[in-house]
């Protein structure tokens, strides 16, 4: 369920606030082996099945920067910004990745609006953002996502 707000006014008045949780999503064996295409990663631990099943975490894994890629589209479902000509993905603060992703796993967001700061033109925001896996004991990242909004 995505929160929906108008302007910068708006956002700001979001500070503090927690945004709920995105929808599960799978992260098959296909897209980590895109991901790799696309960096040119490619362990065997992330793209070699049968090899990955004799591994430390006895099945391939997602690469951790896949991992906090699916970050923005998970973010989108929880907080859509209207009423601004710019959108920017200014950065990360600390990221952690507790727990690997294993092929076949669903992951989802929580994340939380913990604070809007005025920059020239716009709005800084920082998220903190959990990305869970589906039945883990411990989250597959935990970051703080820095985005800016421009009038």
């Amino acid at each position: 369920m995505s929160i929906t707000v108008n302007g910068i006014e708006e956002l700001k008045k979001l500070a503090g606030s927690d945004l709920g949780t995105s929808e599960w999503i799978e992260v098959t064996q296909e897209r980590i082996n895109t991901f790799a295409d696309a960096t040119g990663d490619h362990q065997w631990i992330h793209v070699d099945p049968e090899k990955a099943a004799a591994g430390p975490f006895g099945a391939p894994i997602a690469h951790g920067y896949l991992t906090l890629s699916l970050f923005i589209p998970l973010f989108t479902e929880l907080l859509d910004v209207q009423g601004v000509t710019t959108k920017v993905n200014y950065g990360l603060n600390k990221v952690r990745f507790p727990a690997p992703v294993k092929a076949g796993s669903r992951i989802r967001l929580v994340g939380r609006l913990a604070e809007v700061e005025e920059v020239p033109g716009g709005v800084q925001i920082a998220v903190d953002g959990t990305i869970e896996i589906e039945g883990g004991s411990k989250p597959a990242a935990v970051l703080q996502s820095l985005s800016r909004f421009y009038a």
